[in-house]
């Protein structure tokens, strides 16, 4: 197979006797494309590929329940997704997969339970960083001190705030709701 050469400027110049390029395992190209600045869709798609050839059934089957879902939202929206609207496409699904959670272990359903864990692994791959249960108790406490919060009338203000203190990572609503519940209390 041939790669471009702005995949191949991503890994050391492995030169054989002929003075070409090595052809770089799955895990390297895999990295490379990630770095090449690909939209979360193209990295989703090049992503199952890599699944297929490496025979991983549990995530091509997790990551093609992704892409039904994404297609499905670029069908309702009427044109291209942005990367933004991905996430929250794949935050929507995280979600999903954590109500299941909850369910199944509630019905004594462990092995699905399990199996939903792991399509959650599968799919925060492409979120960005969660935010710790500290970092979310600090941006409460931040948004209450500065929004002057006393009662749960104010609880959407709080929310608001401490959500802004936390752009760029995944928070948990859950687990904001119940800090700013025992902030406001």
């Amino acid at each position: 197979m041939v790669y471009p050469k702005s995949l191949l400027s991503c890994f050391p110049a492995e030169l054989s006797m002929r003075g070409t390029v090595a052809r770089p395992g799955l895990r390297g190209l895999a990295a490379a494309l990630k770095l090449s600045g690909m939209s979360l869709n193209e990295r989703i798609i090049a992503d199952i590929t890599q699944a297929m050839r490496s025979k991983d059934a549990d995530r091509l089957s997790t990551l093609r329940m992704v892409k039904a879902n994404l297609m499905n939202r670029k069908i309702e929206k009427g044109g291209e997704l942005t990367d933004e609207e991905v996430q929250k496409a794949l935050q929507s699904l995280v979600k999903q997969r954590r109500d299941s959670i909850e369910q199944y272990e509630k019905g004594g359903r462990g092995e699905l339970a399990a199996k939903e864990a792991l399509e959650i692994t599968h799919i925060e791959a492409y979120l960005p960083q969660a935010a710790t249960p500290e970092e979310i108790e600090q941006a409460v406490a931040e948004a209450v001190a500065e929004t002057g919060a006393a009662s749960m009338k104010e609880m959407g203000v709080v929310m608001k705030a401490a959500q802004a203190k936390l752009a760029g990572k995944t928070v948990d609503g859950r687990a904001m709701s119940e800090s700013v519940k025992s902030k406001l209390q």
